[in-house]
């Protein structure tokens, strides 16, 4: 398992949040998961742990902040379309997530912010890296 991901994700309701990452397109890995948490693979190197707060607290001695009021980090989901951006969107928010703002788009780059149950940001997008770096302000060199 070289090279892996495992974002570690505070929830309220184990249950709930496994049927939302599983609407967006993740497979739950039963060797990771228990009652406290659960494994959820978005590709062969990246995985959400949807932890319980009893659990993810025995990580951490930090308070677990409430991710409808605060942000402390935003996940952006790279895929393959426009489409499959605003696919992802509706069933996200068919599982009960929230838009956190409509659709963007850059012309080179289309995105959207949807909130999972839980508040954690997460950012579907699709870009066509060849036509970025011509849409990008050229930086300034010091002189």
């Amino acid at each position: 398992m070289a090279n892996a991901v495992f974002i570690n994700l505070p929830v309220a309701n184990v249950a709930a949040s496994i049927a939302f990452y599983e609407a967006i397109g993740c497979t739950r890995n039963e060797q990771f998961s228990n009652a406290s948490g659960a494994a959820m693979t978005w590709s062969d190197s990246v995985n959400f742990m949807l932890l319980a707060h009893d659990l993810y607290s025995s990580f951490t001695p930090k308070r677990i902040i409430d991710a409808h009021a605060t942000s402390g980090a935003l996940f952006a989901l790279a895929l393959d379309s426009r489409e499959a951006v605003d696919a992802f969107a509706a069933r996200a928010l068919a599982a009960g997530g929230r838009e956190a703002h409509g659709a963007e788009d850059e012309g080179f780059m289309y995105s959207r912010g949807i909130e999972d149950p839980d508040g954690h940001g997460l950012g579907p997008f699709w870009m066509d890296a060849d036509a970025a770096p011509a849409a990008q302000p050229q930086a300034e060199t010091a002189g």
